[in-house]
């Protein structure tokens, strides 16, 4: 008698588990690379000045006071004067007994707006207040 193979075949099959878990590591580095690349700017976009020292700073629950070019003055993106900004920074002490303020002033900002701002701020007790600078590149530093 002639034996007749079954049309089944005599292999399993079999779920292939490697390419899976290239998928789950591709999508995890980027969700990582997305999520720290998402850094809250609360002030405008200035030209900001170059500093040597300049040093990464905690940006959690800060807020920005941003100095434009043609001498504006923004709190958190927003318009104001010097009364606007004393209401805002008083209502920033009602909110927070130890607020941040961070100033992001653009190069060709007034110095005078400039210290005029961070004396109104400490007038009202706000002393942990940082200025917003970019680090030189390393060629020149």
């Amino acid at each position: 008698m002639i034996a007749i193979s079954s049309p089944r075949s005599k292999k399993r099959a079999r779920i292939e588990i490697i390419p899976l878990i290239d998928i789950i590591f591709f999508l995890l580095a980027t969700f990582v690379m997305v999520s720290l690349s998402m850094v809250r700017n609360s002030g405008i976009a200035v030209n900001l000045p170059k500093a040597a020292t300049a040093a990464p700073q905690e940006r959690s629950e800060t807020n920005t006071i941003s100095l434009d070019a043609q001498g504006g003055v923004y709190f958190n993106k927003e318009p104001v004067n010097n009364e606007a900004l004393d209401a805002a920074l008083k209502g920033l002490l009602t909110r927070d007994n130890d607020p941040r303020v961070v100033i992001n002033g653009d190069v060709k900002a007034e110095f005078g707006t400039a210290i005029a701002v961070l004396d109104q701020a400490r007038k009202l007790g706000i002393t942990k207040i940082a200025i917003q600078t970019e680090p030189l590149p390393a060629a020149t530093k």
